[in-house]
C-alpha cells in the first residue's frame, strides 16, 4: 500500500523541525543558581515546552530508521522510548516542580521558608535536577538518547548514508553525556546536530531517489 500523501511531508519534516525546535529552545534554557532567584517565567515556559518537544525529538530519532528492521533499527526505537518517558518524568520533577515551588516561594512573605522544600526535590538521587550525584532519571535519559543516537548512525550507514550525517548522529549521541546537560551547550549541541543529520540524509534521499522512510532505492 502507497503511503498518505500527508506521510511523506510529515515524517520527514518532523524529522528536522523537533529537533531543531528543541535545540534553539534550549539555548534559553536557565542555569540555576540560587533557585529562589529563578527566572521563573523563563524557567517554566522552558520546562514546559520540553515535555512536547522531548518526545518529538525521540520520535523524529526514529524517523531516520524507519521502515528498517535490522538490528540497530529496532534498538534506536527501544532506546527512544526509553528516553521520551525518562526525559519527561525527570523534567516535570526537576524542572516544572521546582519552578512551581520557586515561583510560590518568591510570592510568600518568607521566602526562605521554602528552600528545604525546593532542595529536597532539586536534590534527590531519583528525581532531581542537581548535577552533583549525577540523579537516576537524568542518567538513564542520557543514556538512552546516547545508545539511540549511535543505533541510529549505524541504521543510516547501513542503508547508504554518506559519513556527513552518520557522524553528525554520533555527535548528537555525545553532546548530553560530554556536557550533562541539556542547557546550553548540551542540549543545542545534541538536538542541533540531530536536525543537521535528519536535513542532510533528506537531502541525500531526494538526491539520490531514495526514501528517508525506509532507506531503500525504488524499483
Amino acid at each position: 500500500m502507497a503511503p498518505h500523501p500527508l506521510s511523506s511531508w510529515l515524517a520527514p519534516g518532523l524529522a528536522v523541525a523537533a529537533p531543531l525546535a528543541l535545540a534553539v529552545l534550549e539555548v534559553f534554557h536557565p542555569h540555576p543558581g540560587d533557585l529562589l532567584r529563578l527566572d521563573t517565567g523563563v524557567w517554566l515556559l522552558v520546562h514546559y515546552l520540553q515535555i512536547l518537544l522531548f518526545p518529538l525529538a525521540a520520535l523524529a530519532m526514529t524517523v531516520l530508521v524507519r521502515g528498517r528492521s535490522d538490528p540497530a533499527a529496532h534498538v534506536c526505537r527501544v532506546a527512544m522510548f526509553v528516553f521520551a518517558v525518562s526525559a519527561v518524568a525527570f523534567d516535570v520533577a526537576a524542572g516544572v516542580v521546582t519552578g512551581v515551588l520557586s515561583r510560590a516561594a518568591q510570592a510568600s512573605p518568607a521566602p526562605e521558608a521554602w528552600r528545604d522544600a525546593i532542595a529536597t526535590i532539586w536534590s534527590h538521587p531519583i528525581i532531581g535536577g542537581s548535577r552533583e550525584g549525577a540523579p537516576v532519571l537524568a542518567v538513564v535519559a542520557t543514556l538512552a538518547w546516547l545508545v539511540g543516537s549511535l543505533a541510529a548512525a549505524l541504521a543510516c550507514h547501513r542503508a547508504g548514508s554518506s559519513w556527513g550525517p552518520v557522524v553528525l548522529l554520533v555527535i548528537s549521541g555525545l553532546g548530553l553525556l560530554a556536557f550533562r546537560t541539556h542547557a546550553w551547550p548540551g542540549g543545542p549541541l545534541s538536538f542541533g546536530a540531530q536536525a543537521g543529520a535528519a536535513a542532510w540524509r533528506l537531502a541525500e534521499s531526494d538526491m539520490a531517489g531514495v526514501s528517508v522512510r525506509d532507506g531503500r532505492r525504488p524499483a
